[in-house]
């Protein structure tokens, strides 16, 4: 048998990179996660993040139930590594990777998800040095340090047993990612803006939390993901 011709095979790959964007930006996640399943042996870590962020968007469909959201994550994460193994100097692949690792933690116990901390925040981080102008690595460093600058009393003694010196974080961090990915890519997501007014809160400064969470009352929701935080986002309003 004669062997595939590189160009045409990279030819092939672009074609599904192509039209999986597309797909992306029509959003059409149910097509989008078929389609590129029918890639999910592709040796190109292109093709394979986007089957993550296909994964996950069908994972966080209003209308994906709890069992089949499970079996969607742990899914999306053997991807990812194969993302890592076949190339770990592309951004995408720690970063997608260490949404996979977080999110496969949410059905693992809080144990088990603080162990994977500084794993999380290592690719996150590499991630953002191997492209700093990646918006969306930003927010999710930001998410990191939120999460451990809120950590209640009772996770501290459980991340104190596991590493000694657990991981800590503060809300001033959290800002800073969460600020950086925005003058990045304004609007980028609907997220960053909520967690920017959640993180202002924190701060005691309601007159810039007021502002993002604003944004978000005009903001273009496409996803089931989007109505949420602005839902969350009316709620805060409504204390302010």
């Amino acid at each position: 048998m004669a062997e595939k011709d590189p160009q045409t095979q990279t030819k092939t790959d672009a074609e599904v990179i192509e039209e999986a964007d597309r797909l992306y930006e029509a959003c059409k996640p149910l097509e989008l996660y078929e389609f590129l399943l029918q890639h999910k042996d592709s040796n190109n870590e292109e093709v394979l993040w986007r089957l993550c962020r296909a994964i996950r968007d069908v994972a966080q469909m209003n209308s994906t139930l709890a069992a089949r959201k499970k079996e969607l994550t742990y899914e999306a994460l053997e991807h990812a590594k194969r993302c890592l193994e076949i190339n770990e100097q592309n951004y995408a692949s720690h970063k997608w990777f260490a949404i996979c690792i977080s999110e496969v933690g949410d059905f693992e116990g809080t144990k088990k998800k603080i162990s994977n901390a500084y794993v999380i925040r290592d690719h996150f981080q590499k991630a953002i040095d191997l492209n700093p102008m990646d918006a969306t690595s930003r927010h999710l460093m930001g998410l990191w340090c939120f999460t451990f600058a809120e950590m209640p009393w009772y996770q501290r003694k459980i991340a104190a047993v596991i590493f000694g010196s657990p991981p800590t974080s503060t809300y001033e961090e959290a800002l800073e990612h969460f600020k950086k990915g925005e003058e990045i890519s304004p609007g980028f997501y609907s997220k960053n803006l909520l967690m920017l007014g959640r993180t202002y809160l924190k701060v005691n400064d309601k007159e810039q939390a007021r502002v993002y969470l604003n944004k978000l009352l005009e903001y273009d929701c496409k996803k089931d993901e989007d109505k949420r935080a602005l839902g969350e986002a009316k709620q805060h309003l409504k204390g302010l």
